[in-house]
């Protein structure tokens, strides 16, 4: 989901040549925090689109999450004339026919928030048993270079929606996730338990261990210590 606010403190913000750090492309905070914990051991300064001049969020009109995480780490790659890195992300419900899935930012209609859209799940699930609210979140990571070479990384975490929102932790429909290894939510894990298990955290190690081969060195801003 798109939010149109400034990154908080926490996030590295700095102005810097073309090349010499990675772009962050997202204007959801929560999301930003996240994929800065997750790219800190290419050992590489990140700068956010705000740095770039750059406040226009890039409209998502692909499919699946792959036409969309591709989409915005290209065109943000070449507004910023850098490597970008993006990801999109969705939850899949069974018993809903793998809705809201790609469209998962956008579920409950214009200009509702995270906490309308859980409300919205939490409605569309109310008669479903717990053996029917088996679910999954999906993120598909791309990374760009302003020349039109990206490559795309997928992961999964499966779970289930819980009945009632549980947690201060994380962002989006987080406090819905239920992860029954560690029989909470994810917004009552720990940032650190969670990169370990969950879809964007998968995406972004194997992002990480691409930028490590070969291949993957055109990629790298100048600064990463790969």
């Amino acid at each position: 989901m798109t939010a149109r606010r400034r990154p908080p403190a926490s996030v590295p913000s700095r102005a810097a040549a073309p090349g010499d750090a990675l772009l962050i492309a997202t204007f959801n905070p929560g999301k930003m925090r996240e994929l800065v914990r997750l790219l800190a051991g290419i050992g590489a300064a990140c700068i956010t689109l705000h740095d770039c001049g750059i406040e226009a969020p890039y409209e998502e009109t692909g499919t699946t999450y792959e036409e969309n995480a591709r989409g915005k780490a290209l065109h943000y790659a070449r507004l910023a004339r850098r490597a970008a890195v993006a990801d999109d992300s969705g939850l899949e419900v069974d018993a809903l026919g793998g809705a809201p899935g790609p469209l998962s930012a956008r579920y409950g209609g214009p200009g509702a928030d995270d906490a309308a859209r859980r409300r919205r799940l939490l409605d569309a699930l109310k008669d479903a048993p717990d053996e029917r609210r088996t679910a999954r979140y999906v993120a598909v990571a791309a990374i760009a270079r302003p020349d039109g070479a990206v490559r795309t990384f997928r992961g999964v975490c499966e779970g289930r929606i819980a009945r009632a929102p549980r947690g201060t932790g994380g962002f989006g429909y987080d406090p819905l996730f239920y992860y029954p290894p560690y029989r909470a939510t994810f917004a009552e894990i720990p940032d650190g338990r969670k990169d370990a298990v969950s879809h964007r955290g998968a995406a972004f190690r194997r992002l990480v261990a691409f930028l490590e081969t070969e291949e993957g060195r055109s990629f790298r801003p100048a600064g990463a210590r790969l």
